[in-house]
């Protein structure tokens, strides 16, 4: 869940914070690095290039797309009646056209950095610069307005409405995406990606809860560490729960759908992003009460059983316990250990025998 975050530039926090906006480079996977992609890509990321997408978008696409990922949202949800009337569908379509307003106009304004980086990448074959500059300024632009948005989704009537806040912002994303061009694609996904993360995962609270260690601290390098794994982590759990349930099915379809897989993959970085955060805490507080509480509210009704939680929560710990040294395993492993000690108190507190309680899928 969001939270308002001041967030206090240590040295340490500032080390994570570039780790952070790591997560949000340009992706060039899918297209060659050649002369013709190079212009069309310094075209698009020019002033006037990021104007003319974001004018596009701003026009009409963008309120219909809200409009529609709302709308499909709640289809996906229609097995909860009335889980959003008409007037709080409304509301939220609203504040969700305010956040992407808001991250285009922040896109445009940074047309510059966008232009030197694509020059840096063909002249020296580097694809790891960033594709958002200034990562903490857009989140404290953005901040208010989603914490608005998130809002309208608490107070809906029915509790279960949080995680169609999730829902609603990745099917937009994947609306706004199918109507960009190529080169708008490469520029773009990264602030749609942390639009879709900033109200699911706490990256910043994990940045900002840095300033309590030194930047030589194990505690410190070991979160480093595991922050450049993350994906890594993700991906690899991804493929085993992919092999070691083929025939499992939930209400969007199998495991392999890429939209499940794309959510499978944002909801493990969310449960490892958590685990850091308890860890710089010392405290377990924020799994019991933020990410348990949403899991238990989305899952039910997805249609996954409770084998998908054991293999969820047992692979993530074999996978970053498979990251750790001996003396790095003494400082996490408790923690790893405490979080499926947490899912399955709350299983027997509710009575679960199929329902899965751990993975936003």
């Amino acid at each position: 869940m969001l939270k308002a975050v001041e967030t206090v530039k240590t040295p340490s926090v500032e080390r994570l914070l570039k780790l952070w906006a790591k997560r949000y480079t340009l992706d060039f996977s899918h297209v060659s690095l050649d002369k013709y992609i190079h212009t069309s890509l310094l075209a698009t990321a020019s002033p006037e290039g990021r104007a003319f997408t974001s004018a596009r978008l701003m026009k009409n696409l963008l309120d219909i797309n809200c409009q529609m990922g709302c709308i499909q949202a709640k289809t996906f949800y229609s097995y909860i009646p009335n889980i959003i009337d008409l007037n709080e569908a409304r509301l939220i379509t609203q504040f969700a056209f305010r956040v992407y307003k808001q991250t285009l106009e922040f896109y445009e304004k940074n047309s510059l950095q966008a232009h030197l980086s694509i020059t840096e990448i063909f002249e020296s074959n580097n694809i790891s610069i960033l594709g958002i500059s200034e990562i903490t300024e857009l989140a404290y632009l953005l901040e208010p307005v989603l914490l608005v948005f998130q809002e309208q989704h608490i107070i809906s009537k029915d509790w279960r409405a949080l995680g169609f806040m999730t829902t609603q912002i990745n099917f937009t994303n994947q609306l706004i995406l199918k109507k960009l061009t190529s080169t708008e694609k490469i520029l773009l996904t990264p602030y749609l990606k942390f639009v879709e993360e900033q109200v699911a995962i706490p990256w910043q609270l994990v940045c900002a809860s840095a300033t309590k260690y030194e930047v030589d601290s194990p505690e410190l390098n070991l979160i480093e560490q595991m922050m450049l794994a993350t994906p890594e982590i993700a991906e690899s759990i991804y493929r085993q729960l992919v092999e070691l349930l083929p025939n499992h099915y939930s209400r969007r379809g199998e495991l392999s759908n890429p939209s499940i897989k794309h959510s499978c993959l944002r909801d493990l970085n969310m449960f490892q992003a958590y685990l850091w955060l308890c860890f710089l805490e010392k405290s377990m507080e924020s799994i019991e009460r933020e990410l348990i509480p949403l899991c238990v509210m989305v899952v039910k009704g997805v249609g996954i059983k409770w084998e998908m939680t054991e293999k969820w929560c047992q692979l993530l710990v074999d996978e970053i316990s498979s990251h750790l040294n001996a003396e790095q395993k003494m400082l996490l492993c408790p923690y790893l250990q405490e979080m499926q000690q947490l899912f399955l108190s709350e299983r027997s507190r509710l009575g679960y025998k199929e329902e899965l309680t751990g993975g936003v899928i």
